[in-house]
């Protein structure tokens, strides 16, 4: 096993060399009706943009942390690996005043505010819109990120010794730790390539996280994220579960 192998990002590589067209992330916002389907290549892609804003843009370095103040969201998944893909610890929920840079959704701007490095706002609206009027003191991600590079290549390898992900209860995984957790996660909870998994479960914690993205990509499998799940009566849950090929839920 190379060093690749035992990090966040190179779990995201992996999925790309075995099959890029297959569904990765399928996104849905049952208050809006949005319906957002990643294969790997696409979720490659917004990765390796985003992580390009955070390298040359941002001027992100190995170590840095990142407050991620966004809820359960395509866009936070995305967010979360171009983290790894630089080496920025991914600081969930984070305190941002103690952050070295932060990126928030539209209902946590003014926390984010406390951060005396780069802040980054996303909009979360729709197809990633940008805000009508963006939010003075940030970048807003929707305008930049667009113009960044389709490939990503780290100024420094990635450690997978190095801290990766900084959770709630105050511990910190490295990436190496991270990717064998998700690996026992996805183990425990049966996931195989192949795997459909339906969570609802917010990204405030490990639990969260690995169900709604790390696990899966770590099995070869997918994950159908739906935050408002309980917008759902049992019909259309069912319906949900049969339309998208849902093999294992987590809520």
């Amino acid at each position: 096993m190379n060093a690749t192998d035992r990090t966040l990002a190179g779990l995201l590589s992996a999925a790309l060399s075995d099959d890029p067209s297959r569904p990765l992330v399928t996104y849905y916002d049952d208050a809006t009706g949005e319906r957002v389907e990643l294969s790997v290549t696409t979720f490659d892609n917004w990765v390796a943009k985003t992580a390009n804003l955070l390298q040359d843009e941002l001027s992100a370095e190995p170590g840095d942390r990142l407050a991620l103040l966004l809820p359960a969201h395509w866009q936070t998944a995305v967010w979360v690996l171009a983290c790894a893909s630089v080496g920025v610890v991914t600081d969930l929920t984070g305190d941002p005043s103690a952050a070295d840079l932060v990126v928030s959704g539209p209902d946590t701007l003014d926390a984010a505010r406390s951060c005396p490095g780069e802040r980054v706002a996303l909009s979360l609206r729709p197809l990633g819109g940008r805000f009508p009027q963006p939010p003075e003191g940030f970048t807003d991600y929707a305008v930049e990120v667009p113009g960044q590079g389709d490939r990503f290549v780290p100024y420094a390898p990635v450690d997978p010794d190095a801290p990766a992900l900084a959770l709630p209860d105050g511990s910190e995984l490295t990436g190496a730790q991270a990717v064998e957790r998700a690996r026992q996660d996805a183990a425990a909870r049966g996931l195989e390539p192949g795997s459909r998994l339906l969570s609802a479960l917010p990204y405030d914690g490990w639990e969260g996280l690995s169900a709604g993205l790390l696990a899966p990509l770590a099995a070869g499998g997918s994950v159908v994220l739906a935050p408002r799940l309980e917008r759902l009566d049992a019909a259309s849950l069912e319906q949900r579960v049969e339309n998208e090929r849902v093999t294992h839920t987590a809520a």
